[in-house]
C-alpha cells in the first residue's frame, strides 16, 4: 500500500509540474524556460527540500519510464504523413546526420580530454547526443558509468532544445532539413520535440535524424574513441 501511495503521489506530482513548467513556457515565450527543464528543476528542488532520495521517487518514475517507449513510437505518424517529402531529402538528411555523429563523438572525446577527466569519465560523456537507452549500452561496452551517461544526455538535450533558437538564428539556418537534423542529431528526443513545435517536416526529420544518429554513433564510437584515446 506504502509503494502504491508512492506511485500515485509521483505520477500527479510530476505530472502538476509539466503542467506549470508548460504554462509558464506559454506566458512567457523563450526557449531558456523549456518545459521539461523548469519540469526537472521543480522536483529536484522539491526532492532536496523534502530530503526524498531518487530511489524512492523512482518507484513512482518508472511507471512514467514505461510510457516513453509508446511516446516515441507515436512520432512514426509524422514520418508517415511527410513520407513522400522525406524520400526526396534522404541523402541530406542522412549526410548530415552523419556528419553530426561524427561531431557529437569527437567533441565529447575532446572536450574530456582537454578538461582533464578520467577515462571513465570520458567514456560516459562521448555518446551525450544520442537518445539514452543507446548512450547507456555505448558507455558500458566502452568502460563508462551509464547512469552518468544519461545525466550527460539529458544535459546535451536540454541544452539543445534551449539554444537551438539562438544558434539558428546566429547561423541563418532556416530550411526544415538542417534544422531538423541539428536537433535530431545532436539533442535527440528532447530536440525532436522541440523541432515539432516549429513543423511536422522539421519534426519528422529529427526524427530520421535521431534514429540514423543512434546507428551511426554506436558504430563510430569504438574506433573514434581507439583514435584519440
Amino acid at each position: 500500500m506504502n509503494d502504491l501511495f508512492i506511485v500515485i503521489f509521483v505520477v500527479i506530482g510530476t505530472i502538476l509540474a509539466y503542467i506549470i513548467a508548460k504554462w509558464l513556457y506559454k506566458r512567457v515565450y523563450s526557449p531558456l524556460l523549456l518545459p521539461v527543464a523548469v519540469a526537472t528543476l521543480l522536483i529536484i528542488i522539491f526532492l532536496i527540500l523534502f530530503h526524498i532520495p531518487y530511489e524512492t521517487y523512482m518507484i513512482g518514475g518508472e511507471w512514467i519510464n514505461a510510457f516513453l517507449g509508446p511516446a516515441v513510437v507515436a512520432l512514426a505518424y509524422p514520418l508517415y504523413q511527410n513520407r513522400e517529402i522525406l524520400k526526396k531529402l534522404a541523402l541530406p538528411i542522412l549526410t548530415g546526420t552523419f556528419v553530426g555523429a561524427i561531431i557529437g563523438v569527437v567533441s565529447g572525446v575532446y572536450l574530456g580530454k582537454v578538461i582533464g577527466f578520467e577515462d571513465t569519465l570520458v567514456f560516459s560523456l562521448t555518446p551525450k547526443s544520442v537518445t539514452t537507452p543507446v548512450a547507456m549500452d555505448i558507455s558500458n561496452s566502452l568502460g563508462g558509468v551509464a547512469p552518468l551517461a544519461a545525466v550527460f544526455v539529458m544535459i546535451a538535450g536540454i541544452s539543445g532544445a534551449m539554444i537551438s533558437k539562438y544558434l539558428f538564428s546566429l547561423f541563418r539556418i532556416k530550411h526544415p532539413v538542417g534544422r531538423g537534423v541539428g536537433l535530431g542529431a545532436a539533442s535527440h528526443a528532447i530536440g525532436t520535440a522541440k523541432a515539432l513545435e516549429n513543423g511536422q517536416l522539421e519534426g519528422s526529420i529529427s526524427t530520421i535524424a535521431m534514429i540514423v544518429s543512434a546507428i551511426f554513433v554506436s558504430i563510430i564510437t569504438p574506433f573514434v574513441v581507439a583514435l584519440f584515446m
